[in-house]
This record gives structure tokens, C-alpha cells and sequence, in this order.
């Protein structure tokens, strides 16, 4: 009987990594009778195979395969693709795991856009993963109007009709980049590919002990041989030009220069990245035309440059001077407007902490051949990235730190050429004005419970940087006040360590200052309570006042509404309701929320039967102390601890 997707799983020796793939490949949202998943074990000797067992004799949506060792993972993804009964093939590694609505949103996806291959928006946490791919959601994507090449793992779903028409496989056996070869066939020879990018779909993982297969150490010998056939597989499948080319400097561009490039080059072993050096040197002089290597931006230029004139000294020297840049993002101080948190950032390149100074004025000629020396590459570099300076981009990421799904957020860029004074260099400044929404961050949803740390990133010439947004003026833990946005309560803080602009959804306590409301800034006329908070809203919200007395809670609604720098709570009293005792307060800000969360309030309501007062009230600190005191005294009279001093132990 078929299925709507089967998802394929090679599993070799995971431990417990597996746990949170098997987790998520339960938790989907799509009716576990609507798709499949397959294990395919090659050969693990750790515990793995007896867990997997016992979970598909409890999920009839499992199923496990158990094969000899194949030594890498395209057999196992072959092997599914032959037992799989879905209309789609998903392919996901065994320490990573799915978002909930994976499957559901990329098969309907792919359906409505009669979709061959469908790519999911991916999170990385702690390994990299495309971020212009996933801009915005590309119906119909290919390698000429999208950057497709950018993502070649096979994490993604395949039409398995497609799959067979075409006779597409996984290479075989103990071999690296079986999935570029794969992937980029596919990418070429679909009828369409869609690209859904306003949902995380896969969350990309490197494990604690970084024993991923794509973190070991490879043969260079080995893995550009196999590099060579997906070029292979570009050559078959386009004409020589503008495309072919394109395509080709994908892997000039992440399997080659990068390699060579700043700290990643330098942080290998001297004869371990010339035996890289040298392998690549082949690839680049014997595949690829100088149209190739012109399209790439300045800086990688050079190192292409430097690859194909065999000159390895001198590109030890360009990544020394690499290593030593970095992005800045100073921001200004956040403020709220109409529910929008908006504050200014300026971003700059730097250099050992300072601002990266360039040439000013002049126009460079095109790169004819390498530089002669580091200090030409250097000076052709400079001079270029002020040329393109126009070009330059800016955008502000918020990322959610317990997952890494990220989002992109407006902002409002300009470019500033700055002279620094009697030098005849300039500073290269971009100025951001960000407007982020807690109620539509997420693709136009909200914010959700968690941290959420704010991120530059940038684009200048031959570089990509990115950099967390900070240092602020932390002259107070909280950058701004909180805010009551779309049900979920907001605040911009001043990390502690090194005080980088971040946002508490919906878990800080005391930093929220509710703290500071004083009982005689409350008016209670009758049964009408009003007290300033200082809490942002931009409009009036419906909350809920929580009164709690011992054995006793009585909840009655009120509302927020804005009051100057903050905002004024309303509530009627159930005045009749309370009798003879003291209440203390708490407020909800989201009352029709699955989980209610309810903020204290420092007040306290005396009730005698007739009327309220307001008064202060105690500490929680005093009163879990009084607390401690009365459970001590009744426990040493009741016989069951011994009074201090005694030396006697429990009774």
C-alpha cells in the first residue's frame, strides 16, 4: 500500500544521536498512516540495531533493514529506495532531525508546484548551512534563477517516479561527495524544483564529540577524484558557457579556495593542506577555464589565483592577513514603536579590533594573472572592495538559540565612504535602521518562548561576515523596556558576557521591573483597580489578574493599554468575591494561550468583605524563609528533626 513519503535513514553506529532523528520522525504532523520510515543499518556494533528493532515492533510506520557494512552512506540510500512505497523520498542523516510539519508542508509543497525535487529550509547548529537559498519561498527554482548549487546534501524530497524514470542512484561504496553527485543531477534534469524557505524543515547537527562523517579527515587524493564526477555530471548535462561555468565555480568557489582560505587553511597541519594544495592545484589547472575563476568575487580571485600558479607560500601569507578580519555591529539603543522594537546598527569590517582602512579613490584593473607579491594581492583586494562598495549588503538575522532556525528582519541600509584624515584611506561604513516585529518574525508569525539573539550579516565585496550585534551600552542589564506583542511578552536585553543585543520571549522574571510598582502609584475607586507598568503595548490587549489567597485563586479579566513611556493595567475586582484576607497578584498577559504563564506583581489586596486596599507585598525570598522556619519548628516538635546543638541525628 502506498504512502506519501517514505523517509530514508542510513544509520551506522549512532548511540544516542539518534534519538532526537527517531523523536522528530514521530512527532510529524502528517497522519502516521500517510508515510513511512525506513532504517537502513550498515552493520552498526553498537546497540543501534536492537533499539531500531524493538521501534518498528511498536510503530507499524517503521521499518528496519540490516545490511553488511557498506563503508558509506549511498548503498543504505539505495537499499531504502528500492523498499520505499512513498510518492516522495526523503533522505535524513541519523544525528539529524526533521521540524515537526517537515514532511506535511514540503510534500504538500511539492504537489502544488508539481515539484521533482523539493528543498526544505535547514538550520544549522554547529555546522553551516545556505542562508540566500532561503530567503524566501522559489516555487519553481533551477541552477539559472537560483542559488541551488549552494545546497548539494541530500537532505531533501524526491519524487520517486522521477528517481526511477531518470534511473538516478546514490554512488556506491567507500567514496566521499556521493550525494554532489547525486543531488546534482537531480538539480539539472527535474522538471521543477521547489524550494520552501518560511519553515524549518531540517535541522542540520554536528555532535558533541564531532564524529559527523562530514567533519573527519579525508584523502585528498580520494575525495577530488570524486569531486571530478560531479563535474563529470555538470559537463554531460549543460553546454560549455555562462551556466557550465557558473555551476563549475561552486566547487571552485566552497570545495577549493575556501579550503585555502584565513583560518580554516591555517588551522591544518602544514603537510596536511599542501597534500590538499596540490590536489586541487590538478583540479583547478586541468577543469576549468579562466571564465571560472573571474566570476568569483575579489578575494577568492586571488587565492584561485595563487592556487593555479602553484604558489603556496604566498597564499600562506593572504591567509595570514584574511584570518585577522571580522565584522563589527555596533548598535545604538533599542527603542519600541507601535509593537516594533527598531534600533540602529553600524557595521564595518575590522582588523586586529581596529577599523579596516582602504584606498581611497582610484579605480582597479581586472585581476590579469596572480598578484606578484602578498602586498599587491593585499593593495588589488582594498582598492576593489572600495569600487564595489555600492553593492555592498546588510541584513539583520534573528536566530533562536536553542534550535538555530534563523530569520531574516527589515532594515533600512545606507552606504558611507568615510576619510580618515591625512591618510588618504577610508572606512567602508554600512548603517542599518532595523524594525523587528515579535509578532511576525517568524515568516510572519510570532516570536516563540526561548532566547533569541540578533545576528549582522554582511556582504562586502569578496567577503561574508557574520557577527552577533554588540557590544550595546549596557549601562543596565535590559536594553529597552518589555513589550506585550502578539500575546507573548518581549524583552531586549544586554547579554552579560559581552553584552550582545538579544530578546527573552516569555521567560524573564524580575528583569521585566515590574518589580518597581509602588503601591501608592495604584488607584482603587470601588472595584476598579489601575496601576502603571512598565510594559510596552502598542494598543489595548485583553490580560487576565490572577488573585491567589491561601487555599483560594479567583481570576478576572482586564486590560493593558498605552500610557506614556508605559502602559496602565485595568481590572475590575471581584470585591463581594474576596472576603476577609490578604490576595496576593499576578497578570497574564496571553490568557488565551495553551500554557498560561502569570507574571507576580509586588502587591497585595486586603480585603475585609466590603472594601480592598492596596499594600505591598512581602518578598518571596522573606516569605519562602518564614516558610522554612515554620516547617523546622513543627518538625522539632513533632519529634522528627533534633533541635541545633543536640548532635543527635534523625529521629
Amino acid at each position: 500500500m502506498s504512502v506519501k513519503v517514505s523517509v530514508i535513514v542510513p544509520v551506522y553506529n549512532p548511540g544516542p544521536y539518534i534519538e532526537d532523528c527517531v523523536s522528530s520522525l514521530l512527532r510529524q504532523s502528517l497522519p502516521p498512516d500517510e508515510y513511512e520510515v525506513i532504517f537502513v543499518d550498515d552493520g552498526s556494533t553498537d546497540e543501534t540495531p536492537a533499539r531500531l528493532d524493538a521501534l518498528a515492533a511498536d510503530e507499524t510506520r517503521v521499518r528496519v533493514i540490516h545490511q553488511e557494512n557498506s563503508g558509506w552512506s549511498g548503498k543504505p540510500r539505495n537499499v531504502g529506495i528500492a523498499a520505499a512505497r512513498g510518492e516522495y523520498v526523503m533522505f535524513v542523516d541519523n544525528d539529524d532531525h526533521l521540524g515537526d510539519e517537515a514532511l506535511e508542508r514540503m510534500y504538500d509543497y511539492g504537489v502544488a508546484n508539481g515539484a521533482d525535487v523539493v528543498v526544505g529550509k535547514m538550520a544549522g547548529q554547529g555546522r553551516g548551512v545556505p542562508v540566500e537559498l532561503f530567503r524566501r519561498n522559489r516555487p519553481r527554482a533551477s541552477v539559472t534563477n537560483a542559488p541551488l548549487i549552494d545546497s548539494l546534501t541530500p537532505h531533501k524530497m524526491f519524487r520517486r517516479a522521477f528517481l526511477d524514470a531518470i534511473g538516478l542512484r546514490f554512488p556506491e561504496g567507500k567514496r566521499r561527495l556521493e550525494d554532489h553527485v547525486f543531488v546534482v543531477e537531480a538539480y539539472l534534469r527535474a522538471a521543477n524544483v521547489s524550494v520552501l524557505g518560511d519553515y524549518v524543515c531540517y535541522y542540520h547537527v554536528r555532535r558533541d564529540d564531532s564524529s559527523n562523517a562530514g567533519f573527519q579527515r579525508f584523502d585528498p587524493v580520494g575525495y577530488f577524484k570524486n569531486l571530478r564526477e560531479a563535474l563529470d555530471v555538470v559537463e554531460r548535462y549543460t553546454e560549455p558557457g555562462p551556466v557550465r561555468d557558473g555551476l563549475y565555480r561552486r566547487w571552485l568557489r566552497v570545495e577549493m579556495v575556501e579550503r585555502m582560505r584565513a583560518g580554516r587553511f591555517l588551522a591544518m597541519p602544514d603537510d596536511y593542506r599542501r597534500r590538499q594544495f596540490e590536489e586541487i592545484h590538478h583540479v583547478v589547472t586541468e577543469r576549468f577555464g579562466p571564465a571560472v575563476a573571474a566570476g568569483l568575487p575579489p578575494t577568492q580571485q586571488v587565492v584561485a589565483a595563487l592556487i593555479s600558479a602553484y604558489r603556496y607560500d604566498d597564499l600562506v601569507a593572504f591567509a595570514e592577513w584574511e584570518a585577522g578580519l571580522e565584522l563589527s555591529a555596533r548598535p545604538g539603543t533599542p527603542e519600541w514603536r507601535d509593537g516594533t522594537l527598531r534600533f540602529d546598527y553600524v557595521a564595518e569590517l575590522t582588523s586586529g579590533g581596529t577599523p579596516l582602512t582602504f584606498p581611497g579613490g582610484g579605480v582597479p584593473a581586472p585581476l590579469d594573472g596572480p598578484p606578484g607579491s602578498t602586498e599587491e594581492a593585499i593593495a588589488w583586494v582594498c582598492a576593489d572592495t572600495v569600487a564595489r562598495f555600492g553593492q555592498a549588503r546588510l541584513d539583520l538575522l534573528v536566530r533562536k538559540r536553542s534550535s538555530s532556525a534563523q530569520y531574516f528582519q527589515p532594515v533600512e541600509v545606507t552606504r558611507e565612504i568615510v576619510p580618515v584624515e591625512d591618510t588618504g584611506q577610508v572606512r567602508l561604513m554600512l548603517h542599518a535602521t532595523a524594525a523587528l516585529d515579535p509578532a511576525g518574525a517568524v515568516d510572519g508569525t510570532p516570536l516563540r518562548t526561548g532566547l533569541w539573539d540578533t545576528y549582522a550579516r554582511a556582504r562586502v565585496a569578496g567577503w561574508s561576515k557574520e557577527t552577533r550585534v554588540g557590544p550595546g551600552p549596557r549601562k543596565a542589564h535590559a536594553a529597552t523596556s518589555a513589550a506585550v506583542v502578539g500575546g507573548h511578552v518581549v524583552l531586549p536585553y544586554w547579554t552579560d558576557r559581552h553584552g550582545h543585543l538579544s530578546l527573552d520571549v516569555d521567560r524573564a522574571g524580575k528583569r521585566l521591573g515590574l518589580d518597581r510598582l509602588a503601591p501608592g502609584s495604584v488607584d482603587l475607586s470601588g472595584n476598579r483597580l489601575r496601576a502603571p507598568l512598565p510594559l510596552h503595548v502598542p494598543a489595548g490587549t485583553a490580560v487576565l489578574l490572577r488573585l491567589t489567597a491561601p487555599g483560594r485563586s479567583v481570576e478576572t479579566p482586564g486590560t493593558l493599554s498605552p500610557a506614556g513611556d508605559g502602559a496602565v493595567l485595568e481590572a475590575d475586582l471581584p470585591v463581594a468575591d474576596l472576603g476577609d484576607t490578604t490576595w496576593r497578584t499576578a497578570l497574564c498577559a496571553a490568557p488565551d494561550a495553551a500554557e498560561r504563564r502569570f507574571l507576580p506583581l509586588p502587591l497585595a489586596l486586603r480585603a475585609d468583605g466590603r472594601s480592598v486596599k492596596v499594600v505591598r507585598a512581602p518578598q518571596r525570598s522573606v516569605v519562602r524563609r518564614l516558610a522554612r522556619r515554620t516547617r523546622r519548628g513543627l518538625a522539632v516538635l513533632l519529634g522528627l528533626r533534633a533541635r541545633p546543638g543536640t548532635g543527635a541525628g534523625k529521629a
